[in-house]
């Protein structure tokens, strides 16, 4: 059985102008060290799909126990009702250095179009590490990013990059010229965060921050993707 969430441990932020919900759960799995040291004991490799890091597989019981802790969060909260899929899971630990970054690493980003789609964010390291921040695309107005958004959003940032340049080799942690931060989320150890898969955003990656692959000493969470409905 999976723990319930308290309602005490829950802190909802309404994001920019369109007010999105992004839900931050402190306490969020029942014995975090245990999920710390099986992530330790696995076995990482290259990330796909654009993510700057390494992943790992997770422990058979956690997202099935998760997904059950969810179920007060995804209806009442970020108004998502239905049935809860798992999309996709895993350890993960942002490692690429800044120099290394193609230019899709270096802008905020979606993980999805639907917007039954919805991502989490368990994040593992002992001393909180790096958080997530959230953003506004300037020309458009645009915080989210749907089917009908997409083509006028990506045409307008191919664009500015073709007239205004390639975006510095860095991770975007607050304002650029392009974009700018509504919201940034703390990292600390065992928090969730909880948020609509088509919202802007990106790892608020420091610079000069360590980037380690080593689970014990990285950027180490555990990211998530459901589909609700």
């Amino acid at each position: 059985m999976a723990r319930p969430v308290s309602a005490s441990a829950i802190t909802v932020h309404r994001v920019g102008r369109e007010a999105q919900p992004v839900v931050v759960i402190d306490g969020f799995a029942a014995d975090p060290d245990v999920l710390r040291a099986a992530a330790i004991a696995a076995s990482f490799g290259p990330a796909m799909q654009h993510y700057p890091g390494v992943r790992a597989a997770l422990p058979p019981a956690y997202m099935p126990a998760q997904i059950e802790a969810l179920a007060d969060v995804l209806g009442p909260v970020l108004g998502r009702a239905g049935a809860v899929a798992l999309i996709d899971a895993s350890f993960s630990i942002v490692t690429t250095p800044p120099e290394a970054l193609d230019i899709r690493q270096r802008l905020p980003h979606c993980d999805a179009f639907g917007a039954d789609r919805i991502a989490l964010v368990h994040y593992l390291a002992p001393d909180g590490g790096d958080g997530t921040a959230f953003f506004r695309h300037r020309s458009t107005g645009f915080e989210t990013i749907d089917e009908d958004r997409a083509p006028i959003f990506f045409g307008q940032l191919e664009a500015e990059i073709r007239h205004g340049g390639v975006p510095p080799a860095r991770y975007v942690t607050g304002d650029t010229p392009l974009f700018e931060r509504t919201l940034e989320i703390e990292a600390r150890y065992n928090r969730a965060l909880v948020y609509p898969s088509y919202l802007l955003h990106s790892g608020a990656i420091a610079p000069g921050v360590l980037l380690s692959s080593d689970p014990a000493q990285g950027r180490l969470t555990v990211t998530a993707f459901l589909s609700v409905g």
